[in-house]
């Protein structure tokens, strides 16, 4: 017997999966195998696999005469644009997916690598869930993982990408993980599905319609990062990974290049319209100030009245969180408040700088807001930045009311650097509001109510609405023109490469969950 062609012919068995006919179905599907996602994700001939041979131990319901080597999930380490990246891919096409004892094992043995090694970790998720026929041994396994993904968390980058079913215990990995990519038409990820549904509460419902990416997109905030097909989502891990540090005692890596068209010092003086109740798109004002091409927005779907992202100012990596006044007047809510909250949070773990633009009348009041915990919720986003100790530079271009001024990355609760435009208006309310209140009896007693009441109104803002009484008093450092705002950022973020501020000695804050 020849054992090296042995040891070649077991290898080229392991590479079939669940077999050519299986292969063939997940193709006519739309979608790749675990092991030709692994080669288009990785850098060429960078794969090195770990636990090819591995096989499950079961012996109920007949698995003993089932067993396929690797046990339907492909791990191992690689790289992408030359950094080392540990990653799993589930392979469909043996026992759907299935996590058994051993399939679980083979991800935690890369997930305790990552760990060791300060790498990031890329799990390629398509898995019909826990193994049934291996009972709780399964679900331990899951819980196994579960485990590795909290102690790993703001240790290394963790990035889920869902390119098949994901149901049941299933979906808690990927939650833990720091961003998810699921996979128009072909993903799905649900706690109950449909037919759990329909019997529980008789809605009738799509697993696309339940938990599509789409739906997870949108309304749920669960899908950060949606791609038309798996390629396209293997593209976006590669270009995200750019963006971040291999762990959380790095930095992200520079780019030697980049590129600043000037004219765009022109273009940022135009944004702002004159009328101050009119809207504008805030992601034109960041693209004026951030290095050309370079910004990727995060949940571009989800609670659209704040834009999220990553971005590069001379190449470096900075995390973006901007007000949008374009959609429900930039107003800050529940949604929002978590949106921004989670970025924040992600940023100050990987030593990401800050860049908030800020234009936000206040929080969304209502009954609605209120019973569902806009205060709880709204302190998530305020713990977030008060706790932060990466440079943080704030942009004030328009309004900063009342609360949300204060919650939006203020110098009092820690930023560095606070600058506001000439258009800035920062006061604790509107100037309409405000003089309503403050001279009610004013306006009732005279002649004519509603002239009295706008005179009071420009009176207050005149006053108030304007950025200098914040200056005067130090609560913001500068006023500057829109087209100063890239050269301050750039001599802010120099300034502070060096910041050094530590928390208090604990265990860990209770941030308001």
């Amino acid at each position: 017997m020849d054992r090296n062609q042995d040891l070649k012919d077991r290898r080229e068995a392991t590479k079939l999966g669940g077999g050519e006919s299986r292969i063939e179905r997940q193709h006519s599907q739309g979608k790749l195998t675990a092991r030709e996602r692994v080669t288009a994700l990785m850098d060429e001939g960078s794969f090195n696999e770990i636990g090819q041979f591995v096989e499950h131990r079961s012996t109920s319901f007949g698995l003993e005469k089932n067993k396929i080597p690797g046990d339907g999930v492909v791990t191992g380490f690689g790289t992408i644009h030359g950094r080392l990246i540990y990653v799993f891919s589930q392979d469909f096409t043996v026992l759907g997916g299935s996590l058994s004892e051993t399939h679980a094992a083979k991800i935690c043995r890369v997930m305790d690598l990552a760990m060791k090694n300060g790498a990031p970790l890329i799990g390629l998720n398509d898995s019909g869930g826990a193994r049934i026929q291996e009972g709780v041994v399964s679900l331990a396994g899951y819980a196994e993982i579960f485990y590795r993904n909290t102690r790993a968390s703001g240790v290394i980058p963790q990035i889920s990408v869902i390119m098949g079913p994901c149901a049941g215990g299933a979906v808690y990995s990927p939650a833990l993980t720091d961003f998810t990519i699921m996979v128009e038409d072909t993903s799905y990820m649900f706690v109950t599905g449909p037919n759990v549904v329909k019997t529980v509460t008789h809605e009738e419902v799509t697993s696309e319609d339940l938990g599509g990416a789409k739906v997870h997109a949108e309304k749920s905030g669960v899908n950060h990062f949606t791609a038309g097909n798996d390629i396209e989502a293997l593209q976006k891990v590669r270009d995200l990974i750019t963006f971040m540090p291999q762990n959380a005692n790095e930095l992200a890596p520079s780019p030697t290049k980049f590129e600043f068209n000037k004219s765009k010092l022109e273009t940022i003086k135009k944004i702002l319209p004159d009328n101050n109740t009119l809207p504008y798109d805030i992601r034109k004002v960041v693209a004026a100030v951030i290095d050309d091409n370079s910004f990727r927005e995060v949940h571009e779907d989800f609670a659209k009245n704040i834009v999220i992202g990553f971005a590069r100012v001379e190449g470096r990596t900075v995390g973006v969180i901007a007000n949008q006044p374009a959609s429900m007047a930039g107003v800050l809510d529940i949604e929002s408040s978590r949106k921004g909250a989670r970025f924040v949070r992600f940023c100050d773990a990987f030593n990401i700088p800050l860049l908030v633009f800020e234009d936000v009348p206040g929080f969304l009041p209502g009954t609605d807001q209120e019973w569902k915990g806009i205060i709880t919720h709204g302190a998530k986003l305020l713990y977030a930045f008060a706790e932060a100790t990466v440079p943080r530079i704030t942009i004030i271009t328009r309004k900063a009311y009342g609360g949300a001024f204060d919650v939006m990355n203020s110098k009092s609760i820690g930023a560095d650097l606070n600058f506001a435009w000439p258009t800035a208006e920062i006061a604790v309310m509107g100037a309409k509001g405000a003089a309503e209140i403050i001279f009610k009896r004013e306006i009732a007693a005279a002649e004519d109510p509603q002239a009295k009441w706008l005179e009071k109104e420009a009176e207050y803002a005149e006053m108030f609405a304007n950025p200098y009484r914040a200056a005067e008093r130090g609560i913001i450092d500068d006023v500057i023109l829109p087209e100063e705002t890239r050269a301050k950022v750039i001599a802010g973020f120099k300034m502070l490469e060096n910041k050094v501020d530590t928390l208090p000695k604990k265990k860990h804050g209770n941030i308001p969950l």
